[in-house]
């Protein structure tokens, strides 16, 4: 099954190029492109749909929609509490490794 996207690209590529938007042009499309496994079903709801809005408006729209920035990175200060609590973890972390270790040494000596 092809993405719906590809449908889309096939009707804009239409559109650009001042062709009819039927189901035999975006058929057509498609096949250029290689595309062999599309659905004749989700083709001829594409061409109704289609039909049914303006493109050039929605395009418009799109180009004048506002571009959301990414929003900056916040400032990083050291904090000390924070190294602690790392200094903390690692010396949990140690004592855990420890007591494994010790484990894994009482059961090698079962088995000789």
């Amino acid at each position: 099954m092809t993405s719906g996207m590809v449908y889309l690209h096939a009707v804009m590529l239409l559109h650009y190029a001042g062709k009819e938007i039927n189901e035999e042009n975006i058929k057509n499309i498609l096949q250029a492109a290689g595309i062999t496994d599309y659905e004749e079903g989700y083709i001829k709801a594409i061409v109704s749909a289609v039909s049914k809005v303006n493109l050039n408006e929605i395009i418009e729209q799109a180009k004048r929609a506002p571009v959301v920035a990414a929003a900056p990175a916040p400032a990083t200060t050291a904090a000390p509490p924070a190294e602690e609590e790392k200094k903390e973890e690692k010396k949990e972390e140690k004592k855990k490794e420890k007591k494994e270790e010790e484990a894994l040494a009482g059961l090698a000596a079962l088995f000789g």
